[in-house]
């Protein structure tokens, strides 16, 4: 199979999952990017958001080994990389039996990762940052294509910031918006009733052949603009070190190859936008990243994710909070309308939160208020 048709066989298979997770495309889309980048991602969010489905499922569309754990405090070496070959130790060597393990998966999936003890914390992170597996004398390098990490809270002990470091992309993983609802429901039914049809699958090997075009993509028209964004994003308290601005040339690379270029575009620069460090950075590394590229025109050769931002926006929330407003001073709404109506404005509440402009927020949250006062009032 030629470059180009191995990465089209890869879009193909995150169309497939955007198709049976709806409201998911832009973690889906960073999953595509981490794989052809061989990058950690980080998925933030509650239990029942479908985090380890959406990994699930990409690691069955790829014809290699996986590997899913749960991580507790009381989680040991063993469980992760495997016990001693007791036909090894009884020789007086001390060799790791990995089968079915960590050290022989292509995709690995870490739920609950900020679980995890100093016990196996040193081992994490050599496997994290240098696809590398030690133990006393035993060194071997994994053949992973992309580690995933979940978790439903954000570090905050020092040892596991470093832990937390390792995930270069970082994605808040919600529930849908209610108004697709619907579309959810529907999509996780037809998943459930297709299980046995034919899927679009990639090889492992294939993956790493694209892996291998991160190498030959020009990134050099971007660099002075890639550079004035990581200035920028500094100077907004953003700790981007040296290393973390090395790695991400790989994520700016691997846009390119998904969209099947061989040359960077400044739209490329999208993927900066997923390397904060806790909730409050996120709204304001968008803003940064967005009017960085905003300056490229839309066309056949960007990346889907790149001018398309997930910020909210204050006017489409107000025009639609004051709908909402007509609806429930409607006489005809039955309560199951007004149940959803409720439902829709917690969400827009919600989203408010994360508008940047301070004033643009409270032209939102005034009239979000004042609705909840005439909930209240029946």
């Amino acid at each position: 199979m030629e470059s180009r048709d191995k990465v089209a066989q890869l879009n193909l298979v995150l169309e497939q999952l955007k198709q049976a997770f709806v409201g998911k495309d832009d973690i889906i889309d960073l999953m595509g990017l981490c794989l052809v980048a061989r990058e950690n991602i980080f998925l933030f969010g509650p239990p029942g958001t479908a985090k380890s489905a959406l990994v699930n499922q990409l690691a069955d569309r790829i014809n290699g080994n996986s590997f899913e754990y749960l991580l507790t405090r009381f989680t040991e070496p063993n469980e992760l990389f495997g016990p001693f070959d007791i036909r090894e130790l009884r020789k007086g060597d001390l060799v790791t039996n990995t089968e079915g393990m960590l050290p022989e998966a292509s995709i690995i999936f870490l739920d609950e990762l900020l679980n995890a003890n100093s016990a196996i914390l040193n081992s994490l992170l050599m496997a994290l940052n240098e696809r590398v597996f030690k133990r006393g004398k035993e060194k071997r390098a994994l053949p992973a294509l992309m580690i995933a990490g979940a978790s439903n809270h954000l570090p905050e002990d020092v040892a596991l910031r470093a832990l937390f470091d390792r995930f270069l992309v970082r994605v808040k993983c919600d529930n849908v918006d209610p108004a697709k609802l619907k579309e959810v429901l529907n999509a996780g039914w037809k998943m459930e009733r297709s299980k046995s049809l034919e899927k679009a699958t990639i090889s492992a090997e294939e993956v790493q052949a694209i892996q291998t075009l991160v190498y030959g993509v020009d990134i050099a028209s971007i660099q002075t603009s890639y550079l004035d964004l990581v200035q920028k994003l500094r100077n907004a308290g953003v700790e981007v070190s040296d290393r973390r601005a090395v790695k991400l040339q790989r994520l700016i690379a691997a846009s390119a190859v998904i969209c099947d270029r061989q040359t960077a575009l400044l739209s490329d620069l999208w993927v900066l936008r997923y390397i904060w460090d806790n909730e409050e950075q996120i709204e304001i590394i968008a803003g940064i990243v967005n009017a960085q590229i905003e300056r490229e025109e839309a066309s056949e050769g960007l990346h889907p994710r790149a001018l398309n931002s997930n910020a909210p926006v204050a006017d489409e929330i107000y025009k639609e909070v004051m709908s909402l407003r007509e609806q429930w001073s409607a006489g005809d709404t039955n309560s199951a309308d007004r149940s959803l109506i409720k439902d829709r404005l917690r969400y827009l509440s919600g989203r408010s939160e994360w508008i940047s402009n301070e004033e643009q927020r409270n032209y939102v949250q005034g009239p979000i208020d004042k609705l909840w006062e005439k909930i209240s009032e029946n």
